[in-house]
């Protein structure tokens, strides 16, 4: 512990709005019940780029006893939390709607390059880990692929582009963790039959051996015309 900058809330100020938490680029900062938080102070590096986007001057920068700042926890917990815009539309949530509601999605949010591999609604679930263009070419895809189970739940749903996202490293060790805490009861891959969107089938395979999970996948391949591919 030592004395350095770090960053303080003033909770009766702020209003929850997020904009600090987008311009912290160590993503130090959360929205927690509605108000900013600093989640570690281990990644906040006390310079206050911050504190000029918050329009309820609810954030200062005073001089107290802290965990220094660790440059390489930050690295990691970047990787880990990829949250390149820090939005608090982020914040992973369980969707809890009624068998009749408009979408049978249970989760949020969905991009693999946002979600957290601990969020509890991965625990012991069925995964679909679905490449963006799926829902798209195939018309069915809520009803098919995230209708409700024998376990009265939908599968948790996962999107990607192996080419487009060009983080094929990022993602097999995200969905390596996924399957090692998450434990998931089974995975299914969907993807285009174009060769580029074999990458996903790659990424899921090559998480599933680095983790040493014992994870049952399946694969389903969509044809640009719309129809699921036989194997």
């Amino acid at each position: 512990m030592a004395i350095r900058n770090i960053v303080q809330i003033d909770e009766e100020k702020c209003n929850g709005c997020g904009q600090c938490v987008i311009n912290c680029a160590e993503s130090a900062l959360k929205i927690v019940d509605g108000k900013a938080r600093l989640i570690s102070e281990k990644y906040c590096d006390g310079l206050g780029a911050c504190l000029g986007h918050c329009p309820q001057d609810a954030i200062t920068i005073i001089q107290r006893e802290s965990a220094e700042f660790d440059e390489a926890a930050v690295e990691k917990h970047l990787q880990r939390t990829n949250l390149s815009c820090g939005c608090p539309g982020t914040m992973a949530r369980e969707i809890n709607v009624g068998a009749k509601g408009p979408s049978p999605l249970r989760n949020w949010p969905v991009q693999l390059k946002l979600i957290s591999p601990d969020a509890e609604y991965f625990a012991g679930k069925d995964i679909v880990i679905a490449a963006d263009c799926t829902a798209f070419a195939y018309g069915n895809f809520h009803e098919r692929f995230l209708k409700v189970g024998a376990s009265g739940r939908s599968p948790v749903l996962i999107i990607a582009c192996p080419k487009l996202d060009n983080a094929a490293d990022m993602y097999i060790e995200k969905l390596a963790e996924l399957f090692k805490t998450a434990k998931p009861k089974s995975v299914t891959i969907v993807r285009m039959e174009v060769p580029c969107c074999f990458g996903l089938t790659k990424i899921v395979d090559t998480a599933k051996v680095q983790s040493g999970a014992d994870v049952k996948l399946e694969e389903v391949i969509i044809e640009v015309e719309g129809e699921v591919k036989s194997k």
